[in-house]
């Protein structure tokens, strides 16, 4: 999966517009990164990548990017 295949995913659980995530994006900074979307990556890490993601991980995502360095 290419990088841009993966902000898309990430943007599609967060209901943003595609081109407007960047590895740089600050997750504080998005108003659709609520509790609810949380759990959407939750599961989107599991059902899309095959990866178990735990809550205090995603706690630990400060950035888009650190989401996508967690996908590989």
């Amino acid at each position: 999966m290419t990088q841009e295949e993966k902000l898309s995913l990430i943007a599609d659980v967060l209901m943003v517009e595609d081109g407007v995530l960047t590895p740089e994006t600050e997750l504080a900074t998005l108003d659709a990164y609520d509790s609810m979307a949380k759990l959407s990556i939750i599961v989107m890490m599991d059902d899309e990548c095959g990866k178990k993601l735990t809550g205090e991980q995603l706690r630990e995502f400060k950035t888009i990017g650190d989401m996508l360095s967690f996908m590989e």
